[in-house]
């Protein structure tokens, strides 16, 4: 049968009740099912009683469709811009930092400038952003409990990631889960690590996973990487782990760079896919540079050497 027969078999596959038959019309209306866009159902009954013919089918189809979102190239990693510079914001942590007045999180070139411009003109140090003075720490952490109030998620998962490393693993996962609802790529993470080692909650596989994919989905290169490493080392599926470090690696990530040149060496990645991927690589990691960010990473350098 042809393709496009397919096709057609399928629309009017659609055109009924999957379980009764019944045509749509002006007064019953069909739905798609919950899981996949097989097949459509005119009541809950109906789809309840189709269950176990469909099930198959719509397991099959579920995880194709999780898998399109899943492997889809993100348009950029999920930190996003420097909202002053508007450049990419380096992956490494130590790059960046979220100033306590506003919550932005700021390049250190753009950290630096701003102290540069304070110095120079004898100013008070005020946000790089916001230009409010910088608080005192009882009014920084009455404006953090403002914002996770409202549920702020980055409020929400600093607070998780500072009750963490207090040891309150509970608190810190009842926080992670409230910053992954509103949205928070990273609490997807950190909520990860948290089902993996169990603490504050009990140990889930399942849901490490599912929390890994939702950090993947939400463009965060270093769960892609984790999420290859799972696909190589405990379900011994190369092209899985493959495809993850190849959109991490054109995100910036060194670690996944490294895989694919062992993956590579294992006869499992091709010499032109690691070669666009080394290209790709490249081109991220310059994307995240300027004359601001160079000149502050010299400067603490120097700042080490000293010391």
């Amino acid at each position: 049968m042809s393709t496009e027969s397919n096709n057609e078999a399928v629309d009017v596959k659609m055109m009924s009740c999957a379980s009764c038959g019944i045509a749509e019309v002006d007064d019953i209306k069909l739905k798609e099912c919950s899981d996949c866009d097989l097949v459509r159902y005119c009541s809950d009954a109906c789809q309840e009683n189709h269950a176990t013919q469909h099930e198959v089918a719509c397991k099959k189809r579920a995880a194709e469709l999780r898998d399109e979102i899943l492997f889809k190239q993100p348009e950029s990693s999920y930190l996003g811009d420097c909202p002053i510079c508007c450049l990419p914001l380096p992956l490494d942590p130590t790059k960046s930092t979220v100033v306590s007045c506003c919550s932005k999180v700021v390049c250190i070139g753009c950290i630096h400038a701003n102290i540069l411009r304070i110095k120079e003109a004898r100013l008070d140090y005020t946000c790089p952003f916001c230009r409010k003075p910088a608080p005192k720490k009882l009014e920084r952490d009455k404006r953090r409990m403002k914002r996770i109030e409202v549920n702020d998620p980055v409020a929400l998962c600093l607070e998780g990631v500072e009750q963490y490393g207090e040891g309150n693993y509970e608190r810190s996962y009842e926080y992670m889960t409230r910053a992954a609802e509103w949205g928070s790529v990273e609490a997807h993470y950190k909520l990860s690590l948290l089902y993996y080692s169990g603490q504050g909650v009990e140990k889930d596989m399942g849901k490490k996973i599912h929390h890994l994919e939702e950090a993947v989905i939400g463009g965060h290169p270093y769960a892609r990487y984790t999420l290859g490493c799972d696909e190589w080392n405990n379900n011994n599926n190369a092209e899985r782990a493959v495809k993850h470090w190849i959109i991490a690696a054109t995100q910036g990530d060194d670690d996944s760079i490294n895989n694919l040149i062992f993956a590579f060496k294992q006869g499992h990645v091709s010499k032109d896919d690691l070669a666009a991927a080394l290209r790709a690589h490249q081109v991220a990691v310059d994307a995240t540079k300027s004359p601001q960010r160079e000149a502050a990473e010299e400067y603490v350098r120097s700042r080490t050497r000293v010391e």
